[in-house]
């Protein structure tokens, strides 16, 4: 399957898509009258745009602070070799850890960089020291407790 381009799409199903990435809650009625469009073509539209993979999913934004998440803590993963195996096995473990929001490998002094929530400092180091240092192939953290979001979780810019 190709993947998909914003360039496969016209001007309604542009507006679509930013409508929806500012407020997924709108109805379908809501929708199509903000982009100027019937209910029937922007259900039509709005579900293409799921079947091809413009929009991969909706959900609620849940503040952390109100289910007890107060510490983001990002860190930085250097792994002890740099083969396919090492990442994959590496990977295969993290996505088994619920406190790991986003895992990126990244090029620079770390292989990898994990965005984690926990309660509090305790929380991470437990976790630190049950989990993460066991990952398979881990050599080195680097732990960076964030003191303020000044943005998060933005939205694409198209």
């Amino acid at each position: 399957m190709k993947e998909p381009s914003i360039s496969d799409l016209d001007r309604i199903d542009i507006n679509i898509l930013r409508a929806l990435h500012a407020d997924g809650r709108l109805s379908n009625a809501e929708l199509a009258a903000r982009v100027n469009v019937s209910p029937a073509t922007c259900h039509r539209r709005t579900q293409r745009l799921f079947d091809e993979g413009f929009i991969t999913g909706v959900r609620a934004e849940v503040s952390p602070t109100s289910v007890g998440l107060d510490a983001l803590v990002m860190v930085g993963v250097v792994l002890d070799r740099s083969t396919p195996e090492s990442f994959a096995a590496f990977e295969g473990a993290v996505l088994k850890l619920k406190e790991v929001l986003d895992c990126n490998l990244v090029a620079g002094d770390f292989d990898y960089l994990l965005k984690i929530r926990v309660r509090d400092m305790a929380d991470f180091n437990k976790l630190h020291g049950q989990k993460l240092i066991a990952l398979p192939g881990v050599r080195q953290t680097r732990t960076f407790f964030v003191m303020k979001q000044v943005k998060d979780n933005a939205r694409l810019p198209f």
